[in-house]
Parts: structure tokens; C-alpha cells; sequence
């Protein structure tokens, strides 16, 4: 579900995804969100705006409210084009919990949070993403929180 990019530097459109791809989701969990009507990343994002919107979406679908805190830090993240579904969870773990996060934390630090998880839970260095991809994401981040002023 994503698409091609425009060639302008400063154009960053969010992209979307099917619930089913956000990375954590059990298939109960999937089946609940789409009996609420929520079936893409976008969904999810709009229907819990604000504190009370997650409150409610929780004790809708009788969960934690830690769920759908978890939840929609997994779709805001996904709106990075370079991020999606693949590395929405890897940041997550790394302790960026949305995009305003990720625009403001500096590159070389979010790098090395993220080298640092990878070799304790991976034990591979190779599967880090490299900085200069990280400055990508912190550069659409910026782009994306800005296009929504």
C-alpha cells in the first residue's frame, strides 16, 4: 500500500497500511481493531487522537490501555515513508514513540540506541540500519511534522 515518491526534497506524504501488517498484533487482536472499523494504520491513528479517544478504543475492545498506547506509537511511526511497518517497531524498542520524537532526537544518538538493540537482542551488528538511512527518517519526520502545521 505505499507508493512513489514526487522528486520534491521537501514533499513527505504519510503512508498508510493495512492493520494486519502493524508489526505486535495477534490475529484476535487484528479481528477486534477491524470490528471497530479499524482496518488501516489511518484508522486506528484517527480514531485515538487524543487520551480519551485511546480510553475509550481500550475499554471498547476490553485490552490494556498499555495496547493501545503501543499500538498507535506503531502506526504514527509508520506514516514515514522509509520507516512503514519494517522499522516502526525496531524504533519503538529504540524509544522513539512518534514522529515528533523521532524529528527531534539527533541522529547520531537515535543510531546508536538502535546499533546498541540490535547487538543485545540480536547479537548482529549488520541488521542496523545505517545512519545514514536514520538521517533519512529524521529528515521525512521533519518534512511530515511540518506539512501538517
Amino acid at each position: 500500500m505505499s507508493f512513489k515518491q514526487p522528486n520534491h526534497k521537501n514533499q513527505v506524504r504519510s503512508s498508510h497500511w493495512p492493520i494486519q501488517q502493524l508489526p505486535g498484533l495477534s490475529q484476535e487482536e487484528q479481528a477486534q481493531l477491524q470490528n471497530c472499523g479499524i482496518t488501516t494504520t489511518k484508522d486506528l491513528i484517527k480514531q485515538g487522537k487524543t487520551a480519551q479517544s485511546r480510553v475509550d478504543l481500550a475499554n471498547k475492545l476490553q485490552v490494556n490501555l498499555q495496547y493501545v498506547n503501543k499500538w498507535m506509537a506503531l502506526a504514527d511511526l509508520a506514516r514515514i515513508p522509509g520507516i512503514g511497518v519494517q522499522y516502526c517497531g525496531l524504533l519503538l524498542h529504540s524509544g522513539i514513540g512518534c514522529v515528533a520524537q523521532l524529528a527531534q532526537t539527533p541522529t547520531h544518538r537515535l543510531h546508536q540506541q538502535i546499533m546498541r538493540l540490535q547487538v543485545s537482542t540480536m547479537q548482529r551488528r549488520d541488521l542496523c540500519p545505517t545512519i545514514d538511512v536514520v538521517e533519512q527518517w529524521s529528515q521525512q519526520a521533519k518534512i511530515l511534522l511540518s506539512s501538517q502545521g
